[in-house]
């Protein structure tokens, strides 16, 4: 019907809740990227020049409502309940139906939340709702080898380690290996 709204995905988590990322968000979310740059940096890809401004943060709300629109994906934003702060992102993408009914995760948490379990209950609330809600059947996550705390995060989360994969991604500007994880919809009928 004309003018009318399609409700905002939600996923409740027990402490967080994630939603996509609107344009109203770019202040709390370029402040808590730069401040958490150091900490962040050696694990994710070179930042654009422009990775905080405006105009990038415009495209990547339009990115992820087209995203979610068109059923390939859902970048969300994880806030806590108690005071809506934004803590991190998540993002369920390169969703594939048919056969395969599966999706790969990605997620990064700010500096001065990480390791207080807001991503265990965030990325539990997302795999959740992708076996639930979307109906998928496997979820691929990596990390870099050396990444302890994402590697236990996984672990505690249901994903079983399945291998290395070489030149993985291109991670602070090189080529790197990841470590391949995933958590399949039958395993957690298992909990």
């Amino acid at each position: 019907m004309f003018g009318r709204r399609r409700p905002t995905l939600r996923i409740e988590g027990a402490r967080t809740y994630l939603r996509p990322p609107v344009l109203s968000d770019h202040e709390p979310w370029a402040r808590l990227r730069r401040e958490s740059m150091g900490f962040l940096q050696a694990w994710e890809p070179i930042w654009a020049p422009d990775h905080l401004s405006r105009a990038a943060f415009r495209n990547r709300v339009s990115w992820a409502t087209r995203l979610i629109k068109e059923g390939r994906g859902a970048p969300l934003f994880i806030f806590r309940h108690a005071d809506d702060e934004l803590l991190g992102a998540i993002t369920l993408d390169n969703l594939r139906r048919g056969p395969a009914m599966m999706a790969t995760v990605g997620y990064w948490i700010g500096a001065p939340h990480a390791r207080q379990g807001w991503m265990r209950d965030a990325l539990t609330a997302v795999r959740d709702h992708a076996f639930e809600a979307m109906d998928i059947s496997r979820i691929e996550a990596a990390c870099l080898p050396e990444n302890g705390a994402s590697r236990a995060l996984l672990d505690r989360c249901g994903f079983v380690h399945e291998g290395m994969a070489r030149a993985y991604l291109s991670i602070d500007g090189r080529w790197r290996d990841h470590a391949l994880y995933a958590a399949l919809r039958k395993d957690r009928a298992a909990d």
